[in-house]
């Protein structure tokens, strides 16, 4: 795959610390919601990252394939994605479980559901959570 696009974010402090972007354009508090045990100090958390990235990235490939097929995508089209986390049942980590949700107000319902449907192919959000993407971890 030629890749088009390489970006980069680090993260010190793990769940209560500090995330930023290599250009510096992100740079959030990170904290750890009191159902996970924290504080619940202001701040965000890699689950609400998550969200924010994937529902972002769904509504572009929604505008990707409503543009192949002529349809006009509303101004107050909206994506939320829904992502939550927990103990995996096999008891050896974390899983995320996620879910998508489109407001596409004004448009047919027929064509939003395949706009929909096509976009969740198109998005690579939706892709690596479909086919999970390998990953590699390694030390620096």
């Amino acid at each position: 795959m030629p890749i088009l696009y390489t970006t980069e974010a680090s993260a010190t402090g793990g769940r209560a610390g500090r995330a930023v972007s290599s250009n510096g354009v992100l740079d959030v508090t990170l904290t750890v919601p009191k159902e996970l045990g924290g504080d619940g100090a202001t701040g965000t958390n890699p689950e609400q990252l998550f969200a924010a990235g994937y529902s972002a990235c769904f509504l572009g490939a929604l505008k990707y394939v409503a543009g192949q097929q002529k349809v006009k995508v509303p101004e107050e089209a909206k994506v939320t994605a829904k992502v939550g986390i927990g103990p995996r049942e096999d008891g050896t980590g974390f899983g995320i479980e996620v879910s998508i949700s489109v407001d596409l107000p004004g448009v047919e319902r027929a064509v939003a559901e395949k706009l929909v449907a096509d976009a969740h192919i198109v998005c690579p959000y939706s892709h690596a959570m479909r086919t999970a993407t390998e990953v590699s971890a390694k030390l620096a």
